[in-house]
């Protein structure tokens, strides 16, 4: 199985993966945030991304100091000056999260925190289930997946369709 605790894996794989590799790494991405415990989560480690899917870079973020996060962000200038960058404070299933939205290069960027590890946050849970699933159901049903994201249908939703999940966001995770 795939490590995605480190985004090596990106060198190796498709033009997508191999680009986004290069970006995360020239803009030192993971090493500015690695205060945070940062993982790659998304669809683009999975392969199953369309035109337009971000990246998604999920923390480990103590909410109480949101402000310390950001300052920091900007210290080490992660975010480029002229980026147009959008700050939502939301509440996702009952926690405080932080989520950051703008460009680097040709990519959409996401880093959304909460006050827990990453590799216990929901993105990174269904990612990885859904990289086992993509596994033991092959390439067909990769193919439909992508289909119904090129549909305008979200990543569970789409495997909730396929899969008869009633409710996809909880179920992928037991």
């Amino acid at each position: 199985m795939t490590d995605f605790t480190q985004i090596d894996y990106l060198k190796n794989g498709n033009e997508r993966q191999k680009r986004a590799f290069e970006v995360l790494t020239k803009y030192k991405v993971f090493e500015k945030l690695s205060n945070y415990s940062p993982l790659l989560a998304g669809t683009i480690p999975i392969e199953i991304d369309i035109a337009g899917s971000d990246l998604d870079i999920i923390c480990e973020v103590d909410l109480r100091s949101k402000e310390d996060f950001l300052e920091e962000l900007s210290l080490y200038e992660l975010i480029p000056r002229e980026a147009d960058v959008k700050v939502e404070n939301i509440m996702v299933n009952g926690e405080a999260s932080i989520v950051l939205n703008f460009m680097l290069e040709e990519f959409p960027i996401e880093i959304f925190g909460q006050n827990k590890p990453a590799r216990e946050q929901n993105a990174y849970r269904h990612m990885i289930t859904e990289y086992r699933i993509l596994q033991e159901k092959g390439e067909e049903f990769k193919k439909k997946i992508i289909e119904l994201k090129k549909q305008g249908i979200k990543t569970e939703p789409a495997f909730g369709m396929l899969m008869n999940l009633e409710n996809p966001y909880e179920d992928l995770l037991k």
